[in-house]
């Protein structure tokens, strides 16, 4: 298992450095979008600040629900009484 881990350390440290340049060549550096100007910036950098204060109240109203659900749940064990602690010693 040592001898396996010696030679395969070496290995996956120079594989990406091996491969970076090619992945780097590709394109031309412009990514998957394409080419990038300002506009394209702008209007991603709007969705993020739309997407992140929708997404926290999205979770914060899933949250809600989960907790009214778990109060309910609370309430209707206590009114039935815990049947395993009756009686007395």
């Amino acid at each position: 298992m040592r001898r396996l881990s010696r030679c395969l350390l070496p290995l996956a440290l120079l594989v990406p450095l091996v491969l970076a340049p090619a992945a780097q060549a590709y394109n031309d550096g412009r990514g998957f979008y394409g080419a990038t100007n300002d506009k394209v910036v702008t209007d991603s950098g709007f969705i993020l600040i739309i997407f992140f204060p929708l997404f926290v109240f999205v979770m914060s109203m899933i949250q809600r629900q989960l907790e009214k659900r778990k109060q309910a749940r609370k309430a209707a064990h206590k009114a039935l009484g815990d049947p395993q602690w009756h009686g007395g010693w």
